[in-house]
């Protein structure tokens, strides 16, 4: 079972750290999400989700999708959201164009997704900032299933 802490008020921000891998590209991939609280840097979720044979970029849509369905799942109403994808975060602030069909689709979900918060920011970090998610990327990846990590840890 996913070990998730209900916060106490609405108001809290939450930062939601997303990435996605994929080995081939096509090739065996899947999303990584952690998410923190602002108020005390505590982890409340974190998990790697095996997606099966994917890209790099589903792989990084379906970790942002993922990560705002959490996040609405444990009560938060305002996001800040980093992914070391830059396609990802120019593409949902508007500067790029999606002209993939796939990645529209999931555009359009995640989209849908940012409108359930009070605020929502998509941010871009270097790579070595998002290592965590990304170690939840490769665990995924080589157990072939999903890593739910139990308990919250600080």
């Amino acid at each position: 079972m996913i070990g998730i802490r209900v916060m106490g008020g609405t108001s809290e921000i939450v930062r939601i750290y997303v990435d996605g891998g994929a080995r081939g590209n096509p090739g065996p991939a899947a999303a990584g999400i952690l998410i923190e609280s602002t108020q005390d840097g505590s982890i409340l979720y974190e998990a790697g989700l095996f997606l099966g044979k994917a890209t790099n970029n589903v792989a990084e849509y379906r970790g942002l999708i993922a990560g705002l369905r959490q996040a609405h799942k444990i009560g938060a109403d305002r996001v800040e959201i980093f992914s070391d994808s830059e396609l990802l975060v120019k593409q949902f602030n508007g500067e790029y164009r999606v002209r993939n069909p796939v990645l529209q689709n999931l555009y359009n979900e995640a989209k849908e997704w940012e409108r359930k918060f009070r605020k929502c920011t998509v941010n871009h970090i270097r790579r070595e900032q998002n290592a965590p998610a990304d170690r939840l990327v490769n665990r995924a990846i080589d157990a072939r299933a999903d890593i739910l990590l139990p308990r919250s840890r600080r």
